[in-house]
């Protein structure tokens, strides 16, 4: 087994680049799923919103009787799932009352569920201003920004929580993920250590806290938690997941593949055990191992964007165009910000000579990681394939600034050498 002190340099590898994380974790903490969240934890604290909807009773005006009617049917719709027939229903609610929180607050929710966050964050602040009083509307907010992978921006939503509710078990444990991604330990250790008590037994929280309180130089705090992690985890399939990861996070491939192997034996539907085997034989350069492997954690996690991404990668390698493509298109269209999926359909179409999809592909991709080299290299080669000679040529000017300026991210996640975790972070 892996000693854990590998984790004490693991925190970079924990905070994805937000300009490519999942969304679904993007997140990259996500509600649970038969008793187990996403790496078979990371069930703590996310999706909260599912549990404070907004109820007409706690907030409803005065209505006429045909309004009322509305807010049941918008209710009941929406505790069945039937998020159509409730949007309907609370819509209506603001024809007669279009100050109404509740209704506000209840479409934010919905549109939470539907994930698309913008049209929530417009609910749910429309809601703050009508009641600044109820915490679980900046809550949910905090949640919106939290799941978009905008931390920063979730950090006052939270803070304000807590000044109103301190106790909150779970709006602590996201501030303290906030300040980790934000790469403020310190911040980090001082939220999640006072969750001690009532999370040392989650493998989870302990893995986290014992990154950042290395990084903070708690190395009291740091020693606590991993003795912890590795008690509380003992030989389960996520101690050995964790460990893995952690090995990847280090470059060590081959001790990695064995506490990989070592969790698939002991849990083989644990999700994210195959993502990780993936990325270490696609490091190894088998990737028909690798494309095996995480076509096996997809049909685990199936809205996870990072497994498609990494299909179209491996497919793209393997010279299977169309299924690179076909995984790509599914890839952004579950997490937009997958500039890595962007780039990789640009670089099909070009060969396919469908130019001006390839353009469209690649102002996707230079909007999320407008320093890449390869973005600018790529362009240019297409702008002389179309006679576009002046614009190629600055485009080529941009890729020798950037060169010798910057690292190129996005290819170094392309190939693998930079390990990217859809653990954590935000599917988000």
């Amino acid at each position: 087994m892996v000693w854990p002190r590998f984790l004490e340099d693991y925190g970079n590898v924990l905070k994805m680049s937000r300009k490519f994380s999942d969304a679904e974790l993007r997140h990259k903490y996500r509600r649970p799923s038969s008793g187990a969240g996403r790496g078979g934890t990371l069930a703590f604290v996310v999706w909260v919103w599912l549990l404070i909807a907004i109820a007409a009773g706690a907030l409803a005006q005065e209505f006429q009787p045909s309004v009322a009617v509305d807010y049941r049917a918008g209710e009941q719709a929406l505790s069945r799932g039937d998020l159509m027939s409730a949007e309907k229903a609370f819509r209506h609610v603001l024809v007669t009352a279009p100050n109404d929180v509740g209704a506000h607050a209840n479409l934010g929710v919905i549109y939470m569920r539907e994930r698309e966050w913008q049209r929530a964050l417009q609910e749910l602040k429309t809601s703050e201003k009508l009641a600044p009083q109820l915490a679980g509307i900046r809550l949910n907010i905090g949640l919106v920004h939290y799941r978009q992978g905008t931390y920063a921006e979730a950090i006052p939503a939270f803070e304000s929580v807590l000044r109103d509710e301190p106790d909150s078990v779970q709006t602590q444990h996201l501030l303290g993920l906030c300040y980790f991604f934000e790469e403020r330990y310190a911040d980090s250790v001082g939220a999640l250590e006072k969750l001690w008590a009532s999370s040392n037994a989650d493998l989870d929280y302990l893995y986290v806290l014992t990154i950042a309180a290395a990084k903070a130089g708690r190395h009291d705090l740091e020693m606590k938690a991993s003795e912890r992690l590795l008690e509380v985890g003992k030989n389960s399939a996520e101690l050995h997941l964790f460990l893995g990861r952690a090995c990847l996070g280090r470059g060590q491939d081959n001790q990695a593949l064995a506490e990989l192997k070592h969790a698939e034996q002991l849990n083989p539907r644990l999700p994210f055990v195959h993502y990780n085997l993936a990325l270490a034989y696609k490091r190894q350069h088998d990737f028909t191992s690798a494309k095996r492997e995480f076509l096996a954690d997809r049909d685990i996690e199936p809205d996870v964007a990072f497994n498609y991404d990494e299909l179209g990668t491996v497919s793209s390698t393997l010279g299977e165009a169309e299924d690179a493509e076909r995984y790509f298109l599914e890839a952004v269209r579950r997490d937009a910000r997958l500039g890595t999926s962007w780039y990789g359909l640009a670089k099909i179409y070009k060969e396919q000579k469908k130019y001006s999809e390839a353009l469209n592909a690649l102002e996707a991709a230079g909007g999320i990681d407008p320093k890449s080299a390869s973005v600018h290299y790529l362009k240019a080669q297409i702008l002389i394939a179309l006679g576009k000679g002046p614009e190629a040529r600055q485009e080529l000017v941009t890729v020798r600034k950037l060169q010798k300026a910057t690292t190129d991210k996005l290819e170094r996640e392309i190939s693998g050498s930079k390990y990217r975790d859809p653990q954590l972070g935000t599917e988000q």
